[in-house]
């Protein structure tokens, strides 16, 4: 290989194929297009009219209509995958062991057993496999996690994040169909505890939750508390009958972060897509006499953010950067795992390890 064809690899977009044609691949699709970083070169779906139509609307070059189709497409490096909950770890799965980094829409997959094997078939395939939680990649979490450094809020005590909004259409919705993966703790409590290990730092020992049951046998609505073996404590909660709300509090020692930690944010409340400015404010200081500062970000797309942060690990082979957010996508699942067995039995549940 020569030094100038391994330099234009190293800069070459990562082409990305997207695995379904479902709103939210929509939204990721829009918002990444004109990317320097990531190029989206192809779609699938199930129904090659349907993968077409996607493919005409964001000018992408191919369309296939099986999803086996898209993973033997020798001219992608990476899929984007954005299907429903449960069809999470086949697919990934089956993308890996085709050779295709995967980026795989929240929550990985349904349980410990069902991530733990996704990240040992990444492993064995020599690919990456990034959970994509949008909000991590904001400017906004960075500047977070600076304000959480021991000089301004002093060390993290306990903390308190809530995600919940109204679902509609429940009838259809898949949010409310148990073998889909629905209810509020997959589909929205994901969020708050995906932002309590990124603070907290590890798993909890123990969890306590509380969960309201819909008719279909999804939790409308939970309420968990969590117990680390350092005696910090957090508290999440996540509803799929509320007004949308995401907010999250972060005491310390010596200080008090506020964060809506946004998955899209914008600098205006005028944005064409509903994107909206993001609050974080920061107390350094005991006292309730010491004003809040607030914390401006930078704001964008979450979807792009993400896509770009994976294109550069891929391109960059930073396998120690993976293997990060591998141990945080455990620690959520064994924490969510924890946390429904818990709101179904009523007992306080040790996680496994």
């Amino acid at each position: 290989m020569t030094t100038s064809h391994h330099t234009s690899l190293r800069t070459a977009p990562l082409r990305l194929g997207i695995l379904g044609c479902a709103n939210i691949a929509k939204q990721f699709t829009r918002d990444v297009h004109g990317s320097k970083q990531v190029s989206i070169q192809a779609v699938a779906s199930r129904d090659l009219t349907k993968a077409q139509a996607f493919a005409q609307s964001f000018d992408i070059a191919r369309a296939h209509g099986s999803y086996e189709a898209l993973l033997t497409d020798a001219a992608l490096d990476a899929i984007y995958l954005p299907l429903p909950n449960s069809l999470h770890a086949e697919w990934a799965i089956r993308a890996m062991q085709a050779g295709k980094h995967v980026l795989c829409e929240k929550p990985l997959a349904l349980n410990l057993g069902e991530i733990t094997r996704m990240f040992e078939v990444a492993r064995q395939q020599g690919v990456m496999l990034l959970e994509a939680y949008p909000y991590w990649f904001q400017p906004q979490t960075r500047d977070l996690l600076a304000c959480l450094s021991h000089d301004k809020i002093g060390e993290v005590r306990s903390m308190q994040a809530s995600f919940g909004f109204t679902v509609g259409n429940t009838d259809t919705n898949i949010r409310m169909k148990p073998d889909l993966g629905g209810g509020a703790l997959l589909d929205a409590g994901c969020y708050p505890l995906s932002l309590i290990r990124l603070v907290m730092g590890c798993a909890p020992e123990r969890v306590m939750a509380h969960a309201t049951w819909a008719d279909t046998g999804v939790d409308i609505s939970l309420m968990a508390t969590l117990f680390y073996a350092d005696g910090r404590r957090a508290q999440m909660s996540c509803a799929m009958d509320t007004a949308n709300h995401r907010r999250a509090t972060i005491v310390g020692s010596h200080g008090t972060v506020e964060t809506e930690y946004l998955n899209h944010t914008s600098d205006s409340h005028t944005h064409p897509w509903g994107y909206l400015p993001s609050q974080m404010r920061v107390r350094q200081g005991v006292a309730n006499s010491i004003p809040f500062e607030d914390v401006h970000s930078a704001s964008g797309s979450g979807f792009r953010f993400a896509a770009e942060a994976f294109a550069q690990v891929v391109r960059a082979g930073d396998m120690a950067a993976i293997e990060r957010t591998a141990m945080a996508s455990h620690d959520i699942a064994a924490t969510l795992d924890a946390i429904q067995a818990s709101a179904k039995t009523g007992h306080m549940v040790r996680l496994s390890r």
